[in-house]
């Protein structure tokens, strides 16, 4: 499988695909450093995205994680040592379920034929940020102007946004996905999501009016497909509502959904 591909999306700001989990990682270049958005799922795969970011730059480079789970995160071995930014709560998740994480994936991985995936994973020392953001942090990498925004508790309690202001990129992490067919999958909505947040979390990310909006996975997007994302997730949140309330029954919140059932079914916990 191929490691991934860069993609230029502006003057020095790079989105790297990936095919496993359609992940999309980022890089920020300045005069002095650069900023590497999200490690990837283990550490052959942290290395992976290392020796590419080597390709592009040789500057000192920091990581900051877009939040605890482990495809965004487990890689952050092979980048030390360097700062580590991120949302104290992901601290936090990291440290607490993190181990857990890394067992239920590596079994399901060996479960779907993959031991070389699984072996990588349950080899990884997860890494815990060492630089914790609370609200709003602004980087200097010299000559370019990087903030961290949290806009509140939504895919997670702890979700990081990164704002290129010069670029009019915004790297949002899985507030935003872009899914084949859609926005969002059923693995979008876990046990650590807080649904009727999350379409204000996304308010707060498009009123930084950005140009281009890179998902967690699949293809960057725009403006009007992150409005568009945000408008699902207000009819999930309201349905959910309206489930909870016992004013409208599951069989018909599912045929009321903009999404298909599965996912229906998991933004509304009727699994």
């Amino acid at each position: 499988m191929a490691d991934g591909r860069w993609a230029n999306l502006g003057d020095g700001v790079y989105v790297r695909r990936h095919e496993e989990l359609d992940l999309s990682t980022g890089l920020v270049l300045g005069e002095r450093g650069c900023l590497v958005i999200d490690t990837r799922g283990d550490p052959a795969q942290g290395a992976q995205l290392a020796a590419a970011v080597r390709e592009l730059t040789p500057l000192p480079w920091t990581v900051a994680l877009t939040h605890a789970h482990f495809d965004h995160a487990f890689g952050t071995a092979a980048f030390e040592p360097c700062e580590v930014w991120a949302h104290e709560g992901c601290r936090a998740a990291l440290a607490t379920e993190g181990p857990g994480d890394r067992e239920r994936w590596a079994r399901r991985y060996r479960d779907e034929g993959r031991p070389d995936v699984a072996a990588h994973l349950e080899a990884t020392r997860i890494v815990l940020p060492d630089r914790l953001v609370t609200g709003r942090t602004e980087l200097d990498l010299g000559r370019r102007r990087v903030v961290l925004d949290h806009f509140g508790p939504a895919h997670t309690g702890h979700d990081l946004v990164v704002h290129v202001p010069d670029a009019g990129v915004v790297f949002a992490g899985d507030l935003v996905e872009h899914a084949p067919g859609g926005s969002f999958t059923a693995e979008s909505f876990g046990p650590d999501t807080t649904l009727h947040a999350w379409p204000s979390a996304l308010d707060g990310l498009l009123a930084l009016t950005p140009r281009v909006v890179v998902p967690g996975h699949g293809e960057p997007v725009d403006r009007e497909f992150t409005e568009a994302a945000r408008e699902t997730l207000a009819r999930l949140a309201a349905l959910r509502a309206a489930v909870e309330a016992g004013e409208l029954h599951a069989t018909r919140a599912r045929e009321l959904s903009p999404c298909p059932a599965d996912v229906t079914d998991a933004a509304l916990r009727l699994q």
